[in-house]
């Protein structure tokens, strides 16, 4: 297919809910809402788990920095949609337009990899306690926290400039929410089967992977709970795992239609409800999903907050 259309794209402009005018002022009210309630809940998960005495320990340890992690992921998108709501108007410089799409690609990837090893944190605490103390050392976590944040980084920049080095002919116009990676090929120009399987593939094995991960070590986890004697013992197991089985459910599920779906099943409205699902529903529910099934945090916020 010949490129003779083609010319260098200055911006882009996203469209976002540009098809609700009347809305706009509204749709801004709600989802700055939301992201303050992201910041409050997240933040005081890091306060608690990084202040609180009887926190302490590699499970809290990885749920702080999974907060920390939801506030960077959201911040990425949050901010620049509450400006185009506001203003109405959705251009974004081409290199801003990059650096989000790279951004967003590296932090989601450290959240399925952060996601991953929380898994296999209550895989060792229930299939292994005895040895439980020396697998999760300090070191240890710290090691499994960097390699979720650092693991994706090349592949996902490499990605990124595969993307932006195509050429946008047919138009400018990104009818989604942020500079994600389908709409982007969906206004390039030639040939872009390449560049989509490219996606594809990263897709699977920077999701799915981890997926695997956390399958296998749930699997592992619901065998040795049904091997103890006691109902309580049970009961105690499975309620330190439902937390993170949730916020699993809810990352994963919606960001596997998105991504994982065939092409000719995709619409930019129904991509636009997914994608405020895992960019935002999930981040906001994480610290009220770990917070309402768990009497240590609940007991952690009761010291800090006022009656």
């Amino acid at each position: 297919m010949e490129r003779s259309n083609a010319t260098f794209v200055m911006e882009f402009i996203l469209l976002g809910f540009s098809d609700l005018p009347d809305f706009q002022r509204l749709l801004f009210g709600i989802f700055l809402v939301i992201y303050m309630n992201i910041l409050i809940g997240n933040g005081l998960l890091i306060i608690i788990t990084k202040t609180n005495p009887t926190l302490q320990t590699p499970m809290y340890f990885f749920l702080g920095n999974f907060s920390f992690l939801e506030i960077c992921y959201t911040s990425v998108i949050l901010p620049r949609m509450l400006i185009d709501l506001w203003t109405q108007k959705g251009n974004i410089p081409f290199l801003s337009c990059a650096i989000q799409n790279c951004s967003f690609n590296i932090l989601g990837v450290a959240e399925c990899l952060l996601l991953a090893v929380m898994a296999y944190d209550r895989y060792a605490a229930i299939c292994k306690p005895l040895y439980y103390p020396i697998i999760m050392n300090h070191k240890m976590c710290v090691q499994l926290v960097i390699a979720s944040w650092i693991t994706g980084i090349p592949g996902l920049i490499g990605l990124t400039y595969q993307i932006f080095s195509l050429n946008f002919c047919d138009s400018n116009k990104l009818d989604h929410i942020f500079c994600d990676s389908p709409p982007l090929l969906e206004v390039a120009c030639g040939d872009t089967y390449q560049k989509e399987l490219f996606v594809h593939v990263a897709a699977l094995f920077f999701v799915m992977t981890p997926f695997l991960l956390i399958l296998i070590s749930y699997i592992k986890i619901i065998t040795t709970i049904l091997k103890l004697p006691s109902t309580s013992g049970k009961s105690k197991a499975f309620s330190t795992c439902s937390s993170h089985l949730m916020v699993v459910g809810l990352f994963y599920g919606s960001g596997s239609i998105v991504y994982l779906r065939p092409k000719s099943s995709h619409s930019a409205k129904s991509d636009k409800v997914f994608s405020i699902l895992y960019t935002t529903v999930t981040p906001v529910l994480n610290p009220m999903i770990y917070s309402l099934r768990n009497k240590d945090v609940i007991a952690a916020l009761k010291k800090i907050l006022p009656k």
